[in-house]
């Protein structure tokens, strides 16, 4: 069995969570190829959970968080050969466990839309995006 535990994200080895992020296809969506921007995201998370089965990181969530009201779930990855045995499920309750007062929110990857209302999820129909600068 799998075990989440929380961890600060700038001490993870940043290529093992590249190599986690292939593996559960969230690569396709996130700066995989800029290492140093990629860092930076997992550094300045302050809220990482992660799976780990027999020490390989199988699952993440990282998160951003003021602890109170709201913690924006910017990723979650699950090795595609761990997938459907609840380590999502166990991640993101393991985050909500660190911050049990505030709301979780997140964006969906498309392919995953239909997932979150069998967690509990519930849509809102008002959330917008603004692109980076640069």
């Amino acid at each position: 069995m799998w075990t989440c535990e929380q961890v600060v994200g700038a001490s993870l080895d940043v290529a093992e969570v590249l190599d986690l992020y292939r593996a559960s296809t969230l690569a396709e969506r996130r700066p995989v190829g800029d290492t140093e921007r990629f860092t930076k995201m997992l550094a300045g998370a302050n809220l990482v959970v992660t799976a780990r089965l027999d020490g390989r990181l199988i699952g993440i969530a990282r998160s951003v968080t003021d602890g109170s009201y709201v913690t924006y779930l910017s990723d979650i990855a699950v090795d595609v050969a761990f997938q459907r045995r609840g380590v999502g499920r166990d991640l993101i309750r393991a985050t909500q466990e660190a911050a049990p007062r505030a709301k979780v929110v997140l964006l969906s990857a498309p392919a995953a839309v239909d997932y979150y209302p069998h967690i509990g999820f519930k849509r809102h129909e008002s959330a917008w995006t603004l692109d980076a600068l640069g």
